[in-house]
């Protein structure tokens, strides 16, 4: 096991004018050049510099200035950068793939993605910390480009640390440091006795006898200082990142049972590793019952002696699960072609030009393969989050057809399914809008299942001194709702107080207590309801501090 108390090797590693556009050749030539601009280029000579015989006088190779390492990955988010590491691991056969963040104290020192694949030999891992190093690729791969391990990490971090294992064989380690790679591709070689350490310290989650460990280090996203719990509240939001976008990209893999991934965090200082995270699958496509009873329909238009397959489906209006809301987004953002490749999503909504976003189409969702035959009409980019469709896409989307429903049917299906469900949403009675107080994410969930009262002022809620022990009170004529602060830090359970805070506890407080606000007077019913509900939530406050 390897120590990573101060002074260990680990913790030495861990703390160390744009152009113009050509104009049209056949243009007639102009009668007279503006001031400075020289003469005026007769049509014969601009229609001979755009041809392919231009004369060569010789060639030289001019290799790369070696700062193009401190450019390369920087388009990537953390997330993605972490999904192109996982891309390798799964390329490299592992069934266990964890991604640990270690902290000393108050301070984040690193992140570590290690699996149990097959490992990398000498030769094989000189490969793969070669920038630009492509290896051969075989069609199931995920791996694509040859610089996803390089401009992943340093686009992330200013070292990046490789220590791997082939089955049978022994252990080997790189390392870059952006600084000397920056002055002359200068990589560190490491000693075996420290990979093989690396490699069989307690990993907990799996024992990589063969694998391979990636290390970041000076993360570029990470706190430089620590604030209160921000250390805390740092790691909590990216575990809840990494999860969903894990979980979102690799969905197919993961529910197939090829791979588990989970999430831990190590406290060097304290010698403690915390909880373990799973990555669970987060389907697009995982309604319980569809919106139209006859979808999903298949439909496929040919191509080249095969076909462009595109499984339409239409989620139920109205739906509240995160598989249809998905993360850091509206559904109406995830309307669209989902496309995979080797099961591995790249792109997440978007119609590529073949239909224009609306939100009356925010329930609609095709699933796209794209099988070696089918690679020439797309091109994804190097992150690996979008992709580019040639120009005849569109039209073959547009021409695909199940032999009675054609691509335009299926987009005027999906658009009736949702314009039905705004019906239902038109007959429930309207409320007073939230505002002040609750998180924009729940404010946003109440508008799209209820219209509002025009004319009314937003309803706040707020922490306040309450002269009793009663959990909430409400205020008709000032539009608020007064949650008794004494009770805060027992439903916050140690997080930091916020004036959003709380929003489970505000979103049904703001359920049970909205209509007090509407009309001029409360009805008995009314009134009857809010004892209730004052009653039984305060004893459940209450029982909350012992």
């Amino acid at each position: 096991m390897v120590d990573w108390s101060i002074g260990s090797g680990i913790r030495r590693l861990l703390g160390i004018g744009g152009d113009r556009s050509a104009a049209d050749p056949r243009e007639e030539a102009p009668t007279a050049s503006p001031k400075g601009a020289g003469r005026a280029v007769p049509v014969s000579e601009r229609e001979t510099i755009w041809t392919s015989a231009v004369p060569v006088a010789g060639r030289k190779t001019l290799p790369p200035d070696p700062r193009v390492m401190q450019a390369i990955g920087l388009n990537h988010s953390f997330e993605t950068a972490v999904a192109d590491i996982v891309d390798n691991s799964l390329d490299a056969g592992a069934s266990k793939i964890l991604i640990r963040f270690v902290r000393d104290g108050e301070r984040l020192i690193g992140l570590c993605i290690v699996d149990d694949g097959r490992g990398m030999d000498e030769p094989t891992i000189d490969l793969a910390m070669t920038v630009g190093g492509k290896r051969r690729y075989d069609v199931s791969d995920l791996g694509h480009f040859g610089m996803g391990l390089k401009a992943a990490s340093l686009g992330q971090a200013r070292i990046l640390t490789v220590v791997s294992r082939p089955t049978g064989g022994r252990a080997v380690g790189r390392r870059w440091l952006i600084e000397s790679a920056s002055r002359g591709f200068e990589c560190d070689v490491l000693s075996g006795e420290f990979c093989s350490s690396a490699l069989d310290r307690a990993w907990t989650f799996l024992t990589p006898r063969s694998g391979t460990l990636v290390m970041w280090t000076e993360v570029k996203c990470f706190p430089p200082v620590s604030h209160g719990n921000s250390i805390d509240r740092f790691v909590d939001d990216s575990v809840v990142r990494l999860r969903q976008h894990l979980g979102l990209v690799f969905h197919r893999i993961m529910a197939s049972g090829v791979v588990s991934i989970a999430i831990d965090v190590e406290d060097v200082s304290l010698g403690e590793t915390g909880l373990l995270f799973p990555v669970d699958p987060i389907d697009p496509f995982g309604y319980l019952r569809s919106g139209r009873k006859d979808y999903p329909r298949t439909l496929s238009a040919p191509w080249q002696g095969g076909s462009l397959t595109l499984k339409c489906h239409v989620w139920p209006g109205r739906s509240n699960f995160p598989t249809f809301r998905l993360p850091s987004g509206r559904p109406e953002q995830f309307q669209g072609f989902f496309f995979y490749r080797n099961n591995r999503l790249l792109q997440h909504g978007g119609w590529n030009g073949a239909v224009h976003p609306e939100k009356e189409l925010q329930l609609a969702r095709v699933e796209i393969d794209i099988s070696p035959q089918l690679a020439p009409l797309f091109a994804m980019n190097a992150e690996k989050t979008r992709v580019e469709a040639a120009p005849q896409f569109a039209s073959l989307a547009l021409a695909a057809t199940d032999g009675t429903v054609g691509f335009s049917g299926y987009i005027e299906d999906a658009r009736g399914v949702f314009r039905e469900s705004q019906k239902r949403k038109r007959e429930r009675p309207k409320v007073i809008s939230p505002g002040r107080g609750f998180a924009k994410t729940v404010r946003t969930a109440i508008s799209e299942e209820y219209d509002f009262i025009e004319g009314e002022n937003p309803l706040t809620i707020k922490w306040e001194d309450l002269v009793d022990d009663t959990f909430f009170e409400v205020d008709r004529e000032a539009m608020q709702i007064r949650l008794n602060k004494r009770y805060r830090a027992a439903v916050l359970g140690g997080a930091s107080p916020t004036p959003n805070d709380a929003p489970l506890v505000k979103a049904l407080v703001y359920l049970l207590a909205e209509e007090t606000f509407r009309g001029a007077f409360h009805g008995v019913k009314t009134r009857d309801n809010l004892v209730i509900w004052q009653t039984i939530l305060t004893a459940a406050a209450r029982a909350e501090l012992k």
